[in-house]
C-alpha cells in the first residue's frame, strides 16, 4: 500500500482519496477505520464556548425547533450538524436512532420500561425519560434481543 499526502492551500478541509483496482476487504477495514475515527470529538456550543465533547461522555442526541443538541453529564450543547449525519458517524454499537428527532447511547440506558402499549419509556442516565417511537421499536428490540 502507497501513502501520498499532497500539500494545497485549495483545500480547507482533509480530503481522503482511496485509488484502487477493486474495493478488497482491506479497502473496506480503511474506510470503516477513517468513518469511525472522524468523530471522535463533536464540537457542541454551551454559554458561548466551544468544548469538544468525545462520543463515550454522549447521553441523547435530540432535535428541538430546528437545532440539534448534544446531552451529556456536564450539560446541554448546540451541535452544528445533522441528526442523520451524527447517526451514520457516530459508533453504531453504542447509539441507536429511537425516533425521527433522537438518538440515544446504550451505554447510558438505565432501563428500558416495556409496559406501555405500542411504545417504550427509556430511563436515561441524567434520569431523563423518554420514549421510542412506534416507528422504531422494532428496531430497538431487534438490538437488544428481545
Amino acid at each position: 500500500m502507497q501513502v501520498e499526502i499532497k500539500i494545497d492551500s485549495a483545500y480547507t478541509d482533509p480530503k481522503i482519496m482511496i485509488l484502487t483496482a477493486a474495493v478488497t476487504e482491506d479497502v473496506n477495514q480503511i474506510v470503516k477505520k477513517l468513518s469511525e475515527e472522524y468523530l471522535w470529538m463533536l464540537p457542541g456550543i454551551r454559554d458561548d464556548k466551544l468544548e469538544l465533547l468525545k462520543q463515550e461522555e454522549l447521553i441523547r442526541i435530540y432535535t428541538h425547533s430546528g437545532k440539534v443538541f448534544a446531552v451529556t453529564d456536564k450539560g446541554e450543547y448546540v451541535v452544528r450538524r445533522r441528526l442523520y449525519e451524527l447517526e451514520g458517524q457516530l459508533d453504531n454499537g453504542c447509539f441507536v436512532r429511537i425516533s425521527n428527532s433522537e438518538i440515544i447511547n446504550l451505554k447510558k440506558v438505565e432501563y428500558f420500561d416495556l409496559s406501555f402499549t405500542g411504545t417504550i419509556c427509556v430511563k436515561l442516565a441524567d434520569q431523563t425519560s423518554t420514549y421510542v417511537s412506534r416507528r422504531y421499536v422494532s428496531k430497538i428490540k431487534s438490538v437488544l434481543g428481545i
